[in-house]
């Protein structure tokens, strides 16, 4: 059987680089770590027999560089930051690593929605300025979030693993899905999400979302970005949100129109929101969003975790299997709907 060349260009230990080889006697996997779109464009000039290329950064001329290229894997979640390069008018195959972030992210998420119920930055500003506040039953005595109601907007792998956790703390999931079916069809780890989709008590199909987010005491964005997504929520949805709701947005900062957060944030539309990622990022320092008092930033860190590319390593192998046995790939990206 002929060889399979196979270039990883991230971070991969020799531990993870034998469990790909480990897959098949065919795959010649190579590693070399690459920082930069140059960095890639040069690892194929030097192996241009390569057939499945591992990667973040993707050149434009790929096909050029390497002749007998089938297939692409992307080390991230979504395909955003391709959408409009030469690779998506192409007959390549392309995955992501859409699945491997849904613990640290859905982490992140009750993590920002425990300190928005608990106003932990109060906290903070006590133990700093060495004061126990007066007024503490009225501050702190807030809606517990058992009975309270939390819309999904996106049902992929983090949603439903957000929604699996949601279900522990007793609240109420509703979630918006584009497609009808209730399973999950991507990769998963092990134990994590809702694969059946039984969570949420309720489904709303994307023209229903104002009605649903009229329903929710929290709402978590975690929808891919494409063109039909940017500025997804945007004033009038914000306007269509629960008095007292909460935001949360792990997804793309370009989904959520910024200019009118910041004024739903300040006429009081929503309660407040948790935001780790922005439409200009690092986020400027001139943005408005930094004065909020009822805003909670950090600086697009909701999916790291130590065992990032253990989780990657291991998606990646799954699918080699597949491409050798001619399955179907995992996180098959959708030209159409652009992830």
């Amino acid at each position: 059987m002929e060889a399979i060349q196979v270039l990883c260009t991230l971070r991969f230990t020799d531990e993870q680089l034998d469990q790909l080889k480990a897959v098949s006697p065919r795959l010649l996997v190579t590693q070399q770590t690459c920082r930069s779109v140059q960095d890639v464009a040069a690892a194929l000039t030097d192996l241009p027999s390569t057939e499945i290329l591992y990667a973040f950064y993707v050149p434009d001329e790929l096909q050029t560089l390497a002749p007998r290229l089938r297939w692409v894997q992307l080390h991230t979640a979504g395909a955003d930051h391709i959408l409009d390069r030469p690779i998506m008018s192409s007959d390549l195959a392309i995955t992501t690593a859409s699945g491997i972030h849904a613990t640290p992210i859905a982490e992140y998420v009750f993590a920002s929605i425990l300190a928005y119920r608990w106003q932990v930055p109060l906290w903070t500003n006590c133990q700093r300025e060495r004061s126990w506040p007066s007024g503490r039953r009225q501050t702190y005595a807030r809606p517990e979030l058992r009975g309270s109601a939390l819309g999904i907007v996106g049902y992929g792998s983090i949603g439903r693993e957000v929604g699996r956790i949601a279900r522990g703390f007793g609240m109420r999931v509703l979630a918006l899905r584009r497609s009808t079916g209730r399973a999950e069809e991507g990769y998963a780890v092990d134990y994590t999400g809702d694969p059946e989709g039984y969570v949420p008590e309720r489904f709303f199909p994307p023209e229903a979302l104002n009605t649903m987010l009229a329903e929710c005491d929290y709402v978590v964005i975690a929808l891919p970005l494409t063109p039909e997504t940017h500025h997804y929520i945007g004033r009038d949805e914000l306007q269509a949100m629960k008095p007292g709701a909460y935001l949360v947005n792990i997804a793309r900062g370009p989904i959520v129109d910024e200019e009118a957060l910041v004024e739903a944030l300040r006429r009081g539309w929503l309660a407040g929101a948790g935001l780790d990622v922005f439409e200009e990022e690092p986020l400027p320092a001139e943005s408005p969003l930094w004065e909020q008092e009822n805003v909670l930033i950090s600086p697009h860190v909701a999916g790291f975790s130590p065992r990032y590319d253990e989780r990657a390593a291991e998606l990646f192998a799954q699918n080699l299997a597949r491409y050798i046995a001619g399955e179907p790939l995992l996180n098959l990206v959708n030209r159409e709907k652009g992830y």
